[in-house]
Parts: C-alpha cells; structure tokens; sequence
C-alpha cells in the first residue's frame, strides 16, 4: 500500500536533476502521495469500525474477526 521514501533515497534522486524545481517536484509528489496513502488508511480503519458494530450488532462472529483482523493489522502498519 505504502511506497517507502527515506531521506537518503531523495538525496539521491535530487543528484540526478540538474534543477531545483524537478526536486520541489519529487518532494511534493512523495509528499502528496504519503497523504494520500494516510488519509486511505484513515478512512478504512472508520469503515472497518462500522463494520465491526454491525458485525457485533448481528451477532456475525466470522465477521468480526475478519475486520477485526485487518483493523489491527492497519493499526500496527500506521505505527511504523
């Protein structure tokens, strides 16, 4: 889901542009894509919450466990 970026990576990248806008640009594209890729996360863990009370609501134990399952899963990927 998430792309890695790490400082030594866009150090590198910025070597192999001979302008600083091309490196404002790479910058803002990790950028932009680390909020987009948050603010998914964020929306499946409300949606798999919602999911979890109408699973507990209609007494769906396999239900349950599945987005219980993915909801810590996402949980610990987000503590990274």
């Amino acid at each position: 889901m998430d792309k890695y970026y790490s400082y030594t990576d866009f150090l590198k990248a910025v070597g192999q542009y001979q302008h600083a806008n091309e490196s404002e640009k790479l910058l803002n594209d990790i950028y932009l894509d680390l909020f987009l890729n948050r603010i998914q996360r964020m929306q499946r863990i409300e949606e798999l919450k919602h999911l979890i009370d109408t699973a507990l609501d209609e007494k769906d134990e396999n239900s349950f466990y599945k987005y219980a399952k993915e909801l810590n899963e996402l949980q610990e990927e987000s503590m990274k």
